[in-house]
């Protein structure tokens, strides 16, 4: 069997699947374990990764011990914004109650140097995760949770390239986003 070389635009996409929840686990955890310089979660509740990924919080420490930035950037629990799209969503395990789990993940382990946490609602219908230079993008669509929007699996190979385009939505998403902490955090 033949493969075609990719060599346009299309280069940076690695692999699609049409839900999130289809993206195998052990690709993220792949992902999370090869990242060496920066770890990116922007999901707007993160909730299902301290569900399928086992000892998470472990494994963040570790990484920001060895120098690794990790972010969250997370949906407000009690925003207008979150209500609505709870609304949208119509499902039991509410959005607030998902961001809450994950800042109660993020409690224990934001003593570690080299983690820290945002706000935002820049994101709302858009989840970017970054592993150094992999990405794995879902753009959430209407009346749907996350692990039915489809997924994309993106490698950086050029400049200003797709990669290049959601890493600068979600760096402008953290310079205007407000400290998860009172303080500025540890990264």
């Amino acid at each position: 069997m033949k493969r075609a070389i990719k060599v346009g635009p299309d280069r940076e996409v690695v692999s699609v699947y049409p839900y999130r929840s289809s993206c195998p686990a052990s690709l993220w955890r792949s992902l999370i374990t090869k990242s060496e310089r920066e770890l990116t979660f922007a999901g707007y509740t993160n909730y299902f990764l301290w569900l399928e990924q086992a000892r998470l919080g472990v494994a963040l420490r570790r990484k920001a011990a060895q120098g690794c930035r990790v972010r969250f950037l997370l949906g407000k629990p009690d925003s207008e914004l979150t209500r609505s799209r709870e609304q949208d969503e119509a499902v039991a395990l509410t959005l607030s109650t998902r961001i809450r789990v994950t800042l109660s993940e993020l409690e224990r382990i934001r003593s570690q140097p080299g983690i820290d946490a945002r706000y935002s609602d820049g994101h709302t219908h858009l989840s970017v995760f970054r592993f150094d230079d992999d990405m794995i993008v879902t753009p959430l669509l209407t009346h749907s949770v996350g692990h039915d929007a489809p997924t994309l699996h993106l490698r950086r190979y050029q400049d200003d390239g797709m990669f290049d385009r959601f890493a600068s939505h979600v760096e402008e998403l953290w310079t205007r986003g407000t400290p998860v902490w009172e303080e500025e955090g540890n990264g």
